[in-house]
């Protein structure tokens, strides 16, 4: 799963993520795809990142439905995070040092849902072992110019050894004008 604005880029030139048109709507849809995760799989910075806001957004009454509803999800998800640096992860996680191609397929026939990546560079390892099975674009109607490319900088950093047919099993079209583009692997 990955925001990608219409040129092509995933976040801004310092990271910033600001430009994604994250509406009521678009959040409802996120909600609900996500409850029924199985657990999310995410690298050090996007963990860190989400550890960073989510855990406590439903007590501060200023949230809104949608956002006090993915705090708890968030929360309660189990969540495996891959990190060389972090000594530890709280939140309901599992620290892990490395992509065990095997461990993942494993957790894959029993996490009772799908798997959700978080971050690019644990996306581009997980491509790299070929444990990508679906990919979820959200188009946001967004020109940035500059900043981290999707498939530069992150996914396919390393060349294809050729080229991967992707099927398109979905569509939609959100009334803030992103699209959802959704491909089986």
């Amino acid at each position: 799963m990955m925001s990608v604005s219409l040129d092509g880029f995933f976040e801004g030139p310092e990271r910033e993520l600001d430009w994604q048109i994250v509406d009521e709507e678009l959040h409802a849809h996120f909600n609900e795809w996500l409850a029924r995760a199985g657990a999310f799989l995410d690298g050090r910075v996007t963990f860190e990142l989400m550890a960073g806001f989510w855990p406590v957004v439903d007590q501060d009454p200023g949230a809104s439905a949608v956002m006090a509803e993915f705090a708890g999800i968030w929360r309660e998800m189990p969540k495996i995070v891959f990190s060389r640096t972090l000594q530890s992860v709280s939140w309901n996680a599992t620290l892990a040092r490395e992509v065990d191609p095997a461990e993942i397929r494993a957790l894959k026939e029993t996490s009772g849902g799908d798997l959700v990546l978080g971050g690019a560079d644990v996306a581009r390892t997980f491509r790299e072992h070929d444990l990508i099975d679906e990919y979820r674009f959200y188009v946001h109607p967004v020109l940035l110019g500059h900043g981290h490319r999707l498939f530069t900088d992150s996914l396919l950093a390393d060349p294809l050894p050729g080229p991967v047919r992707l099927e398109l099993t979905e569509t939609t079209t959100f009334g803030s004008g992103v699209v959802l583009l959704r491909y089986e692997h």
